[in-house]
Parts: C-alpha cells; sequence; structure tokens
C-alpha cells in the first residue's frame, strides 16, 4: 500500500485534472481517487479535487475562500471522477463556483464554492496552544504502529496509517488506530507535514495547489475528537464512519510544506452522527483555515 519512502505524491497525484467536455454545466474535468484500504475511497480527494476543479474555472486571481460539500454516494477506488463546474456568479469582488462530482452516471458530491478579490481590513484570529508539545516531540505514526497489532487492522492498513496518506501525521495526546490513547476528552492536536516538498500541479498556482492541499488533507482525522471521546478506535471490529457533509473557510493563505498544527474538536455526538471542528495552525501561529464536518459514525 504504502510507497518506499513515502511521498507527498499521493496528494498532487489526488488534485492533477483532466480538462474534458462538459456535460451539464460550464466546464469539466476528470480526476482519480487514490489507492487507500477500505471499501470506498477517501473523502478528502473529492473535497480537493472539487475545490482544484473551481479554482481552475476562475482566471481573474480571486481566491478560495470557503467551501460547503455534501458527500452523496460513496467514491469508487483508482477510478476517474467527473467534476461539472457552473460558474454561479463573478462579481468584482467575490465569485461563486458549484461543482458536481460524477461517478458511474450518477452524483456523489456536491459543493459550493466561494472566491474572493481581497481587501483591506483588520485581522484577528484564535490563539495558537503554546502547551502543545512540537512535532519533534512525538512518534510518527509508523513508529507507534511498528510491532502493534490489533482489531481490524491488516497489514495494509498498518501500511497506509504508516505512510500511505502522504502526510506525516502525530498525534496530541496520542492516536486512535487500535485504541484510544490518552483520556476520553473531546479533542485532540494533530501535526502534520508532506512527507516531501509538494510538486507542481498543472492547472494551479502554488497557491492554490496548498489551498487544495488542506483542503484533502483536513479529512483524514476531522472525526476522530468524536471518536476519542465516545472510546473508538479506527481499528474497532465492524466499526463504519462516512462522511456526510463539510464546510471549510480559509483566512489567509500560507505554505503547506512546513509543520502545521491541526486542532480539532468534538463538538456532538448522536444518532450515528458525529461534529467535530478543526483550525490549522503555522508554527508562528497563523490562523490559515477552520473546518467543520458530520459524519456517520456506526459501531458494532
Amino acid at each position: 500500500m504504502t510507497r518506499t519512502p513515502p511521498t507527498s505524491a499521493v496528494l498532487t497525484d489526488a488534485i492533477t485534472l483532466k480538462p474534458a467536455r462538459p456535460d451539464h454545466f460550464d466546464l469539466a474535468f476528470t480526476a482519480t481517487t487514490q489507492p487507500c484500504p477500505w471499501p470506498k475511497a477517501y473523502g478528502g480527494d473529492l473535497v480537493a479535487q472539487a475545490a482544484a476543479a473551481a479554482m481552475r474555472s476562475v482566471p481573474d486571481g480571486k481566491s478560495l475562500h470557503s467551501m460547503h460539500s455534501y458527500f452523496l454516494r460513496p467514491a469508487d477506488i483508482g477510478a476517474e471522477v467527473r467534476y461539472e463546474v457552473e460558474v454561479v456568479r463573478d462579481g468584482r469582488g467575490y465569485s461563486t463556483r458549484q461543482v458536481r462530482g460524477y461517478q458511474n452516471g450518477k452524483p456523489l458530491y456536491v459543493c459550493l464554492a466561494g472566491f474572493a478579490a481581497g481587501e483591506a481590513g483588520a485581522a484577528f484570529h484564535t490563539a495558537f496552544d503554546e502547551d502543545v508539545p512540537g512535532p519533534e516531540d512525538l512518534s510518527t505514526s509508523a513508529e507507534y504502529l511498528a510491532g502493534r497489532t490489533g482489531g481490524s487492522m491488516t497489514e495494509e492498513s498498518k501500511a497506509y496509517w504508516s505512510g500511505g496518506r502522504g502526510f506525516d501525521m502525530r498525534h496530541v495526546p496520542g492516536p486512535v488506530y487500535l485504541t484510544v490513547e490518552g483520556e476520553r476528552l473531546p479533542h485532540q492536536a494533530v501535526w502534520l507535514r508532506p512527507f516531501d516538498p509538494l510538486r507542481p500541479v498543472d492547472g494551479l498556482t502554488d497557491a492554490q495547489r496548498d489551498l487544495a492541499a488542506l483542503a484533502y488533507v483536513c479529512d483524514y482525522t476531522i472525526l476522530e475528537p468524536v471518536l476519542r471521546v465516545l472510546d473508538l478506535a479506527w481499528a474497532e471490529p465492524g466499526l463504519v464512519t462516512a462522511s456526510l457533509d463539510h464546510a471549510m473557510w480559509f483566512h489567509r493563505p500560507g505554505p503547506v510544506d512546513g509543520w502545521l498544527l491541526y486542532v480539532q474538536e468534538a463538538v456532538a455526538a448522536d444518532a450515528g452522527r458525529g461534529l467535530g471542528t478543526g483550525r490549522f495552525f503555522t508554527r508562528d501561529h497563523r490562523h490559515l483555515a477552520t473546518v467543520v464536518q458530520e459524519g456517520l459514525i456506526r459501531p458494532t
């Protein structure tokens, strides 16, 4: 499952789009979901690919500032998804796009994306937690999983968690792969960084690629605080999870090649659904983006 050595190309491969002839709206692109050891493709593939498609449809320099998404059907792994972009509005300061993803002739994903030209204004962001240990003091996923077995974990899923996701991820207080490490508190933090420098992506500027990278990586761990407070680990036999809907706001630009702190919190869990929030910070305390996601959480 994992490449040797681990590489961030899994991300840049995912957001490399091919122009296509539109069937429904104004523009169309195709992209391929990346390998993973589950029955369905990773939801972050769809969010990031839709973000890339929307950004490629806005030629006047406006920057993506928000996305609001629904996951309608599971996507096949290693298969092509067709993204159709509707040019909903282009104004002087703001633009709006609708993106729908299709596979096997059926819609499986839909989002609205907003773009802003930017203007002068006062700045504020939430505080960075100075008490979080630095990534150098934490175990990598590969180090944590070395020699461990249990639950529904297979060698394939172990390799994927260790190095197949394109990003080095280090958990505070600890991961929830096999058991819930640390207290059953409704919050956690994850340091993350691409395994190697991000490659250029055709059709995107480096700044647009970095926005798509945040949209891609946010989905891996956003529901983990909900799992943590419910005392559920990813390898819990019979556990089923799925992304239902997703919202993301991009507050300011910043490079994604360095360490980012992803601070996450569980908001609610009931009726087989859980809601989590997350905030991305750079090491110099800049708040780059905020995520809210609801997901299906169905234990045995």
